[in-house]
């Protein structure tokens, strides 16, 4: 009896322990739950994309191909630069001081106009980090939650069969002692059983405004990105293969990867609404996802790269 006794003591102070984290951790999804991650100025973007005739864009700039690379034609183009390098390169056939004044202004006024889509990246970049980062720590609890779960399933287990070895030590009764170590067994069995539950716990999560799902969709319908840097998202000449864009190539492997080439899953997943309730296996692949995307972002900071060292160039 006293070993009975000790063993319920040991389960309530349990009990009481984890309901105290469990009411922590509540507390902690409810800041999360709402987005921080948004600016807190919203800044209302010229909704104007660039040309997408890439090919008649090139055709009409083949003077500048011994200069720049392709893809420096179509960013100059996008931002609207392409005036100010013709400019440039009449002035250049004069050595005048006036002209080597001019040729810096310019390039001043280009330079001005990269800058401001190098802060654009960097800005989309640190807001994808930022998601990553807060569906990561939303992630962290609810593994919490579920651990938590299945310890105590854990422990009923063992309690049970401790109970019912003890029970049936006590009971003299052959008939009742058989049927208490059943019923034990039975217990213990069906809680070990609930802790291979695959699915875990459910938690709340919210984004209203989800990057991803116009990622997803391939529209811009709303004010989550810059023009300029949908631009880059969108044509294919950006892409290493060209032969298909950025966004294109990262939709095919989510779908193969987070979702297993199931679209109908996808279409209708959480990931691409406003939010609900999430899983930890759906919370892993929102972080992956968002990560991935702040990845492909700085990635054009390289393309950038090669049209300022090209802007050089032609100065000297």
């Amino acid at each position: 009896m006293k070993k009975l006794i000790f063993i319920v003591s040991v389960l309530c102070l349990f009990q009481s322990c984890v309901s105290k984290k469990n009411q922590a951790i509540k507390q902690n999804i409810l800041t999360l739950k709402d987005s921080y991650c948004k600016a807190p100025f919203k800044y209302n973007y010229e909704n104007k994309l660039p040309s997408y005739s890439s090919d008649s864009i090139l055709n009409a700039n083949k003077h500048l191909k011994s200069i720049f690379t392709d893809q420096s034609i179509l960013i100059l183009n996008a931002l609207d630069n392409l005036d100010e390098v013709d400019e440039i390169l009449k002035l250049k056939k004069d050595s005048s001081l006036y002209s080597q004044v001019k040729v810096l202004q310019l390039k001043s006024k280009i330079n001005s106009k990269i800058t401001i889509a190098l802060t654009e990246l960097d800005a989309v970049a640190a807001e994808f980090d930022c998601e990553g980062e807060r569906v990561a720590q939303i992630g962290n609890y609810v593994d919490n939650l579920n651990q938590s779960r299945n310890n105590k399933l854990i422990l009923y287990s063992i309690a049970a069969g401790a109970v019912a070895s003890i029970a049936g030590g006590i009971v003299k009764d052959e008939g009742w002692s058989s049927a208490i170590d059943i019923t034990g067994g039975a217990l213990g069995a069906g809680f070990g059983l609930a802790t291979l539950n695959p699915k875990g716990k459910k938690v709340e999560f919210i984004h209203q405004r989800n990057l991803l799902r116009d990622i997803w969709h391939e529209k811009l319908d709303s004010p989550n990105f810059p023009p300029f840097i949908w631009y880059m998202y969108t044509e294919k000449r950006f892409s290493n293969k060209e032969d298909r864009s950025i966004i294109q190539h990262m939709k095919e492997r989510w779908l193969h990867y987070q979702f297993d080439d199931d679209k109908n899953a996808a279409d209708h997943s959480v990931i691409f609404n406003d939010g609900g309730f999430y899983r930890y296996n759906d919370l892993q692949n929102r972080a992956a996802m968002l990560n991935q995307m702040q990845s492909a972002t700085r990635t054009i900071n390289q393309t950038i790269n090669y049209l300022l060292l090209d802007l050089d160039k032609l100065i000297l």
